[in-house]
């Protein structure tokens, strides 16, 4: 090989890393933008069979896992249930949503995954290790 041929495969190999460095980067927890394929997916995870929208009161997603609180609605935009938070965790290519009724309660916590309170999000990362504690919502004081 010539002198230029190694300097020219040198500099491609440093800018393919350089390039997936920058690209891989986590960015931390974030919202998908309404309309997004993302979101979408997410939502349609949730949807299941049912024939309802939602309305979206918290969403966010972080290392493949998403924690959101919703509301469903009907055609007319009435609640159909009284909705409340999930799980949902991306195997595969595809949301799925998890159990919530896994987690174990926490006897200082009567509200669960309602409150998402540091004793709930605890259990609840011991029942499904990865979690990303920064997905929940912040408690109130």
């Amino acid at each position: 090989m010539t002198a230029r041929l190694l300097v020219f495969l040198l500099v491609v190999s440093v800018s393919s890393f350089v390039y997936a460095q920058t690209t891989n980067k986590d960015t931390g927890p974030y919202t998908p933008a309404k309309g997004s394929a993302e979101r979408q997916a997410i939502l349609d995870a949730l949807r299941g069979d049912q024939q309802v929208t939602f309305q979206v009161h918290y969403l966010k997603v972080h290392r493949g896992w998403c924690w959101l609180d919703t509301t469903p609605l009907d055609k007319e935009g009435h609640p159909t249930a009284e909705g409340g938070p999930n799980l949902l965790h991306l195997e595969n290519g595809s949301w799925k949503v998890m159990d919530l009724t896994k987690v174990p309660e926490d006897p200082k916590d009567p509200l669960g995954p309602e409150d998402a309170s540091p004793g709930f999000v605890r259990n609840l990362i011991k029942t499904y290790p990865g979690v990303p504690r920064d997905i929940f919502p912040k408690p109130t004081k």
